[in-house]
């Protein structure tokens, strides 16, 4: 019996269809709906006022929806509302993590040789997982190399105990980026005796590496550092570097952890249960801000889709989550992933994951599967290739250009391709900077970047891009419905039964595309 979501559907096929969906291996005819106009079902009206709900959330709960908050809280309760009321099994799976926010905000000024004030998120930044305190001392620099190395590791300060021979404790210790963790850096300033850590980006990039001057916004593994810990600018780190600095730094933050939040996940009632499509999304934002594009945009297009699917007798079981704590390292799909049995993650044939996807200097970014371009992190795992392609075959259909990015680890990927699951996505740029080519090529403007408002307070509803949004919704939908009848698809035979997902199994690491997604805890500084 066809719900009335169904019928509703079923009426789209007399539309004149927007985007025409490339053949991918389409079913007998009559066995199933046709994707391509299935795919009209999602509305960009729709999708935007998922956006509005996140906004009005956020503007109720403290300008932000990150994990471990209201904010993130009542933004779970939206989609899973809506995910039941569409007819799907809804699971909040909950996971522990280490919560962080600051009280109040993060000042550095320098008190000698003379005095000066830095501007908080120009010149620096806490680290996330920073320890409170107040601090006036010595700024004691830490086997730090001017002018920066060029060699393939870069800088090794901090990296060793050794490094710290002759500090002096109650000082506040200046270390510049490079080869270990900033967590590994922190530890080790602590140990010594600092009350406080400066780490300051690398400088001038060695050949092949991405440019490191700009403001470092890391993080921490976790709340073993109970001191100031906070990221500055090549240029403010040279310049702190001189002998004769004194500097006050203070910071009042909040670490717990062992804070718990969840993941949203909704599984569709039809459908082979051993042959999985899924689609995911980081629903929780940065504690900075709403988080309307970074990654409202992801989460509002994969919950309208799920929505238009949630009547539909698909051929392949649709399952779609929305992560919690990805700003904080991917924790969420992190967790997700570590918990499947080995016939669970067979039986994924392929994930799908939209992270930013409606930003406002837009490039309309597939992620690189096959490794074309040559450059950065390399193929994803088998069946990749063909997620590119039928995101490539769309934009074609479409008209609009689009370039390959990197899988960089840095989104919620990351954990399905380590675990050689095949993957795909979308992405149209963060903090990075839109070349004079991409602006001819995409529109907007040249030296500007993709999303101006990335992790900032004013990544509201205003900082989106309606047509990325509405380009990339339809995007989502013809993947969603495509591979929801294929009687083929990128991880398994057409055969049911649990396949082994095809791949090396690597997680990618590396630059290249449009430069990476986020910076995360846990990542190599």
């Amino acid at each position: 019996m066809r719900t009335r979501a169904h019928r509703g559907l079923l009426a789209a096929v007399t539309a004149v269809s927007a985007v025409v969906l490339p053949v991918v291996s389409a079913a007998p005819a009559g066995a199933a709906p046709d994707p391509r106009t299935l795919s009209q079902a999602v509305k960009a009206p729709a999708v935007k006022r998922h956006l509005q709900a996140f906004q009005e959330i956020a503007a109720a709960h403290g300008g932000t929806r990150a994990a471990g908050t209201p904010g993130y809280d009542a933004s779970a309760g939206y989609v899973a509302d809506r995910l039941r009321e569409a007819g799907y099994r809804v699971t909040l799976q909950e996971f522990e993590f280490p919560f962080f926010r600051e009280i109040t905000e993060t000042t550095m000024r320098r008190v000698a040789p003379s005095a000066k004030a830095y501007t908080r998120m120009t010149h620096f930044r806490v680290m996330t997982y920073s320890g409170s305190g107040s601090v006036t001392a010595a700024v004691r620099a830490v086997d730090v190399k001017l002018p920066p190395p060029a060699t393939a590791n870069g800088s090794t300060s901090g990296c060793e105990a050794a490094d710290f021979a002759g500090f002096t404790p109650g000082d506040i210790a200046l270390l510049q980026r490079g080869t270990c963790t900033f967590q590994v850096k922190a530890e080790n300033a602590q140990a010594a005796g600092a009350r406080g850590v400066i780490i300051f980006n690398e400088g001038q990039a060695g050949e092949g590496r991405a440019d490191r001057r700009g403001l470092i916004g890391g993080a921490l593994d976790g709340t073993t550092v109970n001191i100031p810990v906070v990221g500055t600018t090549f240029a403010v780190g040279k310049e702190l570097s001189a002998p004769g600095t004194a500097v006050t730094l203070t910071t009042h933050t909040e670490g717990d952890p062992k804070r718990r939040t969840h993941n949203v996940l909704a599984e569709s009632r039809w459908g082979d249960p051993d042959r999985v499509a899924m689609l995911g999304a980081h629903l929780d934002s940065v504690p900075e801000g709403p988080g309307i594009n970074d990654n409202g945009s992801g989460s509002a297009g994969v919950l309208e889709t799920a929505i238009q699917a949630g009547g539909l007798q698909t051929r392949n079981r649709l399952r779609f989550a929305f992560w919690g704590a990805e700003e904080l390292g991917l924790l969420g799909s992190k967790h997700y992933v570590a918990g499947l049995s080995a016939a669970e993650k067979a039986g994924i044939r392929l994930y799908l994951n939209f992270d930013m996807i409606a930003s406002p200097n837009h490039v309309f970014g597939i992620y690189d599967g096959d490794d074309s371009d040559r450059t950065g992190s390399p193929a994803g795992p088998a069946g990749s290739d063909k997620i590119e392609k039928l995101f490539e075959s769309y934009f074609r259909t479409a008209r609009q250009p689009y370039t390959g990015t990197d899988f960089t680890g840095r989104s919620d990927y990351g954990p399905f391709i380590a675990a050689g699951i095949p993957a795909g996505g979308l992405f149209t740029g963060a903090e990075g900077v839109k070349t004079a080519a991409e602006a001819a090529k995409f529109g907007g403007r040249a030296g500007v970047a993709y999303d101006k408002c990335y992790h900032e307070a004013c990544d509201t509803i205003a900082n989106i891009s309606d047509k990325a949004l509405r380009v990339n919704s339809g995007a989502i939908a013809t993947a969603a419905f495509t591979y929801a009848y294929s009687p083929v698809l990128p991880g398994g035979s057409t055969r049911s039964g649990r396949a082994a997902a095809g791949g090396s199994g690597r997680a990618a690491s590396g630059g290249g595309g449009l430069g990476h997604d986020h910076d995360h805890a846990g990542v190599p500084s």
